[in-house]
């Protein structure tokens, strides 16, 4: 059980675990109330599978589902402050939950993933944005109520590395951190990093020449860790990449999105429960997501005021850096000719963070796939078992978001041809 415990919290590290003893410290809270609060008290009287979800507040209510199937929930979204979470910032900023006739309540910020993990399972909010690998973690490993419904946006992610390194090989020796050990950062850099001949090694403080020490970090920390000189680079999502280059010194090695070609970082995610009991609200939840990504795409210079500090404050940084994270992504800076070689695939026509609401099967499939190849903390061996047409089945809904999109004008509304459902997976150094 101490074990159970232990990797739950190794994992999370860097994503918001907070000690109990440290926020009873900082805060004034029990040891006792903390664990009660985050779900580590009933951990203590279970076993076997659900011990884990213990960890991260599993065992949830209905507190903000409406999983009685009577009044229309209030829509709850609950975000980690990254451009990741832009289309359901803009659904509640720009009234996209209003004009469909749902009651929104103004999005909860977390500041980790285990936070926000917590209260999804707990039910204190019922949207929210995960991880695509977490998802898999989540379902399959804490056996949770957890369906991907949409994908929040596409690319938006980079490999952002200290002066000096111009290359993958240079990273030999150094230390890389990561947001979480179950991301598309964590597996597309492990396969970039065996491209070059190198060892993903974790935690590891003093790595050989031909090894690379990765580390999970909160990514608000990963600029000043990479401008203190603490790391060698870092594979975040936006903001942050665009925070290091204006204000840690970093350059951007690699685009991911020029790496696996307009993947899936981060999804939506709903329970189960909500979606069977509220069909109808949870359609219009959808045309309200799938109406902001469209706004998004025809008005990217807007949306970064809109959710920056200048705006409505959802995402508490300054316009410029906001701006930058979504719009800049110039040939003549990061080109493989005239740039720093970050773009190698211009002819993809990617975008440096991009909106499409369709979650590809293919990509489900493909990811589980290199999830299995690719090392993380903890025990994970029920990987063994997610078989990847299985989990594109299982753990992805497709036809309230389909609906939606075609009610919106279909995938060329999103500049997809027709047959924007189904794609063949380009993953390409």
């Amino acid at each position: 059980m101490t074990d159970d415990i232990d990797d739950a919290r190794r994992l999370v590290a860097g994503g918001g675990w907070t000690d109990p003893s440290e926020k009873a410290r900082s805060e004034g809270v029990s040891r006792r109330e903390f664990m009660k609060e985050s779900g580590l008290a009933s951990l203590a009287a279970t076993g076997g599978a659900g011990a884990v979800s213990g960890c991260l507040g599993g065992g949830g209510n209905d507190t903000a589902d409406g999983g009685s199937g009577g009044d229309a929930p209030t829509a709850q979204v609950g975000y980690i402050p990254i451009t990741d979470a832009s289309p359901l910032l803009t659904a509640y900023a720009n009234d996209h939950f209003a004009d469909n006739g749902v009651e929104a309540e103004e999005p909860d910020l977390f500041r980790g993933w285990s936070e926000l993990a917590e209260a999804f399972f707990g039910g204190s909010v019922n949207i929210a944005h995960f991880l695509m690998p977490m998802t898999v973690w989540m379902r399959y490993n804490l056996q949770e109520d957890v369906q991907v419904v949409a994908w929040d946006h596409t690319d938006g992610s980079a490999l952002t590395v200290r002066e000096g390194i111009d290359d993958w090989g240079d990273l030999g020796g150094g230390t890389v951190a990561v947001p979480f050990w179950y991301s598309i950062h964590n597996v597309v850099l492990q396969m970039g990093l065996r491209r070059e001949g190198l060892t993903p090694v974790l935690d590891s403080t003093e790595p050989a020449e031909d090894e690379v020490s990765l580390v999970v970090q909160p990514p608000p920390d990963m600029p000043a860790s990479l401008a203190n000189g603490n790391t060698d680079g870092y594979i975040v999502a936006e903001p942050f990449n665009a925070i290091g280059e204006l204000e840690s010194g970093g350059n951007i090695l690699r685009f991911t999105g020029d790496v696996w070609r307009q993947h899936a970082c981060c999804v939506v995610v709903m329970r189960e429960e909500t979606l069977e009991n509220n069909p109808e609200w949870s359609r219009s939840v959808m045309d309200s997501i799938v109406g902001a990504q469209s706004w998004i795409r025809s008005n990217r210079e807007e949306a970064a005021t809109l959710l920056s500090a200048e705006g409505s404050g959802l995402l508490d940084y300054p316009r410029n850096q906001i701006n930058r994270a979504m719009n800049h992504y110039e040939l003549e800076e990061y080109g493989a000719e005239q740039g720093n070689g970050a773009i190698q695939h211009p002819e993809w026509d990617s975008e440096r963070i991009g909106f499409y609401p369709y979650p590809y099967r293919s990509y489900t499939e493909e990811l589980v796939r290199r999830i299995k190849e690719t090392e993380v903390e903890g025990e994970a061996a029920f990987l063994d078992d997610v078989e990847p047409g299985f989990a594109a089945d299982d753990l992805v809904s497709y036809e309230p978001v389909r609906s939606s999109l075609e009610a919106a004008g279909g995938p060329s509304e999103f500049g997809r041809d027709e047959n924007g459902y189904e794609r063949e997976e380009t993953v390409e150094f």
